[in-house]
């Protein structure tokens, strides 16, 4: 055999061998077992979450047309690469390091787009090349333009590097005269878009801020056919990422930012983990959430940081009567070492969870400068049912409201009194009958949380035909301009809490019952450190206090053995 035909055999042997491993299937999902103390420490049940795995097989975009620089739109090379990828059984899809402009990217399974160091994917400001589909937004099953990276169905799906993937969302989002200079106003009028008649609202056009009109928060009412929402299609601004019924989902590394609603949207999916992320969205974007989790099922979110300009870390499970169709809750979650820098929530449940929440677990999280630390939100006719959240080892600071909050009257007025004024009887003829329209919030356990600076200690408000139950706050140190409230709360318990007040009272009880306050330290010089109110108070207990009954205000509506010191 001459040495040209040993030559070409022998490289026909390599290029089988390299073929044959391209096309390896990928591995059975197993878990990585560096996040295996994530579960330490626990308080439910939980099976580990399944990672998914990629065969060792990569291309870059580069190979099917790609070319950086931010001005030329990348969508096919984008769409080629990770078809090739999927139909080669599974890999890895490479954006090496440029500027790269793009429509939307739809994913496939056993695909990793992996964005390098370095590299910056931006997707077009375009409206045109965001078609309209049929989905699910604030809850509610809609029309939306298409996300800018999306996925349905799917299984092992990846998206990591440490590169930064931008939603170009300043193009979609409205904008309030409020929250920007007079320079940066004036800049963004000249820009183009229209003002709403009161001037004080910016719109990228005319079908944007026609969109607004009859809208139940963002999502129109009355227009049922994809003709009708056309007419109103710059309004319908999407979630940067929607990954909808997918199983094993990793997102690891990259940087979300500018996201023209939602940021990150997982829903319906089953075994996700969101690691290592930076989540980025302007203070002033409307419903710039970071993260939404909506009814998906076991879930780890760590070392992550959050800097949004609505809620940071949410989650959801639908709204009204579609949540509570779909009847899938948010469960089995686990968030630790997370941070949010600015939201309006750090940790927060709901409005929308009408499929209920349960099984999560909350602990070593910071939260600097949220408008509100943890929050729990629902209103009358959500239904739903939130229960077993266990959350630890929270620190926040200079937070504008309260770092402990809940509020079933999302949207609506709450008909309860302030501390210092006179009590108004609630009209009883207007409470509703409790039914599946009923929200509920029970079982949730709060240990180690700390606050320095906030303007109210904690409320815990539920509803008077639906109290919130079985609240406990143990080992905490609040710091706020006011001490902690409650209304329409049934057995809770604060053991070992010290609240530093500014003013006024420490703790304020209205309609409450089954309250349990063990080794409470108000540090303040108040005379008056408790009132009690509400005719439907009762089986108060202060037990292990520095002060007694001589430093409360028992109203008249109270039953005098309603409260006890021991």
């Amino acid at each position: 055999m001459k040495f040209r035909d040993t030559f070409l055999l022998t490289g026909c042997f390599f290029m089988l061998i390299s073929v044959v491993s391209c096309v390896q299937k990928p591995e059975t999902p197993k878990i990585q077992d560096s996040s295996a103390d994530l579960y330490t420490g626990i308080e439910f049940e939980m099976d580990k979450v399944a990672e998914p795995v990629f065969p060792d097989y990569s291309v870059e975009i580069t190979a099917y047309g790609a070319i950086p620089g931010g001005q030329v739109l990348n969508t096919k090379a984008f769409a080629e690469a990770i078809a090739h990828v999927s139909e080669k059984g599974g890999g890895k899809v490479v954006v090496p390091r440029g500027i790269w402009l793009t429509g939307p990217v739809e994913m496939k399974s056993n695909v990793n787009l992996h964005v390098a160091e370095g590299a910056l994917v931006i997707f077009s400001k375009n409206f045109d090349d965001y078609p309209l589909i049929k989905t699910s937004f604030e809850g509610l099953e809609t029309y939306r333009c298409i996300s800018p990276i999306y996925g349905i169905d799917l299984e092992n799906v990846a998206i990591t590097g440490k590169g930064i993937i931008d939603g170009s969302g300043d193009a979609w989002r409205p904008v309030k005269k409020s929250k920007l200079t007079e320079s940066q106003w004036k800049k963004l009028i000249a820009s183009g878009g229209v003002l709403n008649k009161n001037g004080n609202s910016w719109y990228p056009s005319e079908k944007a801020l026609r969109g607004i009109e009859g809208s139940d928060m963002n999502v129109p009412r009355g227009r049922k056919t994809r003709e009708d929402f056309m007419e109103i299609k710059d309004f319908l601004r999407p979630v940067m990422v929607s990954l909808v019924k997918c199983k094993n989902v990793l997102l690891d590394g990259p940087t979300f930012q500018n996201s023209p609603a939602w940021n990150l949207h997982p829903l319906m999916c089953e075994n996700v983990i969101l690691r290592n992320l930076t989540v980025k969205n302007p203070w002033y974007s409307q419903n710039g959430d970071g993260l939404d989790l909506e009814s998906c099922k076991n879930a780890l979110v760590y070392n992550c940081n959050f800097d949004v300009g609505d809620d940071a870390i949410c989650f959801k499970s639908g709204k009204d009567s579609t949540g509570r169709a779909r009847a899938m809750p948010t469960e089995n979650v686990i968030v630790k070492e997370c941070v949010v820098y600015h939201g309006h929530g750090g940790f927060v449940v709901g409005s929308e969870m009408s499929g209920g929440v349960r099984n999560v677990h909350v602990s070593n999280c910071t939260f600097i400068g949220t408008d509100v630390g943890i929050r729990f939100k629902s209103t009358r006719g959500r239904g739903g049912v939130v229960e077993n959240i266990y959350i630890s080892n929270i620190n926040m600071i200079d937070i504008p409201t309260e770092p402990i909050h809940f509020n079933l009257y999302y949207g609506g007025n709450s008909p309860v009194p302030e501390p210092d004024e006179p009590i108004v009887v609630q009209n009883k003829s207007v409470i509703p009958p409790v039914s599946e329209k009923t929200p509920q919030f029970k079982n949730i356990y709060m240990k180690n949380i700390v606050c320095k600076g906030a303007a109210r200690a904690a409320i815990l408000q539920g509803l008077p035909e639906m109290n919130i139950q079985n609240i406990q706050i143990e080992d905490a140190v609040l710091e706020a301009e006011r001490g902690i409230e409650f209304f329409d709360a049934d057995n809770v318990t604060l053991k070992n809490v010290t609240v530093i007040p500014a003013k006024g009272l420490a703790v304020f009880i209205y309609n409450s019952k089954n309250i349990n306050i063990n080794g409470l330290t108000a540090d303040t010089d108040a005379e008056r450190l408790v009132r009690v109110t509400g005719d439907l108070s009762n089986s108060i207990v202060f037990e292990n206090t520095e002060f007694g009954p001589d430093r409360m205000i028992l109203d008249d509506n109270v039953a005098k053995n309603a409260v006890q010191f021991k």
